[in-house]
C-alpha cells in the first residue's frame, strides 16, 4: 500500500512524480547555468519545503542526466531536514571530460525522495558486538561473482 505525507511547499514548480510508484519526484533548475567539462555549479528550483517532524528529503542524482551527459550530484544525496526552510539547491558536476552542459529552467535536474527517519540515541560502551563483516570496510564484499571472503571473522 502506498503511503503519503503531507509537505508543504512554496516557490516555484513543485516536485513531480513523474511515474506511479516512483520513489523520486524530479526538481526542476529555476536558472540556466553553464556547466563546463569537470565543473559544478549550485542550481536553485524556486522550490521551499517544510516536511512534518520524522520526515526528511534527500536529493539525488537523475540516472538518464548520468548516463548521457555524466551529469551527477556533488554531495549526493542531499540531505533537506524537517526543520530546513530555505530553497533548495542542487549543486551538479560535468563528469564528462570534453562537452559542456547548459541547463535551463524547467529542466529536471534532481530528484527528491521523501523518507521516514528514526532518530538514534547513541550509547557508549566499552567494546562493539562482533559481527560476520568486523572491521572490514571499502571493498570487503568483493567486485566480481561471490563476495570476497578472505579475512572474513565468523
Amino acid at each position: 500500500m502506498l503511503r503519503t505525507v503531507e509537505v508543504l511547499l512554496t516557490g516555484a514548480a513543485a516536485p513531480i512524480y513523474s511515474h506511479p510508484g516512483d520513489a523520486g519526484a524530479d526538481l526542476v533548475a529555476a536558472e540556466s547555468a553553464v556547466i563546463g567539462p569537470g565543473e559544478r555549479a549550485t542550481i536553485g528550483t524556486g522550490a521551499t519545503i517544510a516536511l512534518p517532524e520524522g520526515f526528511a528529503a534527500f536529493v539525488m542524482p537523475r540516472s538518464g542526466l548520468a548516463a548521457r551527459h555524466g551529469i551527477t550530484i556533488v554531495n549526493a544525496p542531499g540531505t533537506v531536514d524537517a526543520g530546513y526552510r530555505g530553497e533548495i539547491r542542487v549543486t551538479l558536476l560535468n563528469t564528462d571530460r570534453a562537452e559542456a552542459f547548459r541547463v535551463e529552467p524547467g529542466d529536471r535536474i534532481a530528484q527528491l525522495v521523501v523518507q521516514p527517519v528514526v532518530r538514534a540515541v547513541f550509547v557508549p560502551v566499552e567494546s562493539l558486538p562482533g559481527s560476520h563483516r568486523g572491521e572490514r570496510g571499502f571493498g570487503s564484499t568483493g567486485y566480481r561473482g561471490a563476495p570476497d571472503d578472505e579475512g572474513a571473522t565468523p
